[in-house]
């Protein structure tokens, strides 16, 4: 089930995670994210262009929707459960829809959109003294109380490693000191692209 997260801001990969994903991969990724939204506001099908196995791959990612560089929805998959290609289409649709933070995308609003995609790697356990600002994501659980933040969101706020560890748990609803108190912590490192990657002089996303 895809979840709402919170990022303010377009990151890059994660610092020592390798990227997976080529210029032509990323940039298909990206018009597939644009082109579910579009179809959404504008109530038809969406038509998805072959993927290649890669892109076919199971994994989890977010989707991150921005408008006047400001967050405007991000919702995604922690763990792997559909195709790459069609979990950035579900995630990009439920980001411009569902996220519960934001009012619906209208149609002359998602054709300005910027977006985010950050591809997660599978997810690991940690210990809190391991998790390293700026390449870790976390997840922490205890029970069904479940909280994920993306690795870019420490940096954008300038939190230490404390204060994300206590950020995530509160995320989950669970006692700002829950990660001292046994529950579960896992981490993830995120590939991140988006429009900002792909700007041509004249573009608007480019702006």
């Amino acid at each position: 089930m895809s979840q709402p997260s919170d990022t303010s801001a377009p990151a890059h990969t994660s610092p020592g995670a390798m990227a997976e994903y080529d210029f032509g991969e990323r940039k298909m990724l990206v018009q597939i994210a644009h082109e579910a939204i579009l179809a959404l506001v504008e109530g038809r099908e969406i038509s998805f262009p072959a993927p290649s196995p890669h892109l076919a791959e199971p994994r989890g990612v977010f989707t991150s929707l921005y408008s006047d560089g400001k967050l405007r929805g991000c919702v995604g998959f922690p763990v792997a459960t559909l195709s790459l290609f069609k979990a950035v289409a579900e995630t990009a649709r439920a980001a411009a829809s569902e996220d519960p933070r934001f009012a619906p995308v209208s149609l002359p609003e998602a054709r300005t959109l910027r977006i985010s995609i950050s591809i997660l790697s599978p997810l690991s356990s940690i210990m809190p003294s391991e998790v390293e600002i700026g390449r870790h994501g976390l997840v922490i659980f205890d029970g069904a109380r479940r909280g994920l933040l993306l690795p870019q969101v420490p940096v954008e706020h300038g939190w230490d490693r404390n204060t994300f560890l206590e950020q995530t748990c509160l995320k989950a609803g669970l006692p700002h000191d829950a990660w001292r108190a046994g529950a579960h912590i896992e981490a993830f490192t995120a590939e991140v692209f988006g429009d900002s990657d792909f700007a041509t002089p004249g573009d608007p996303f480019g702006k």
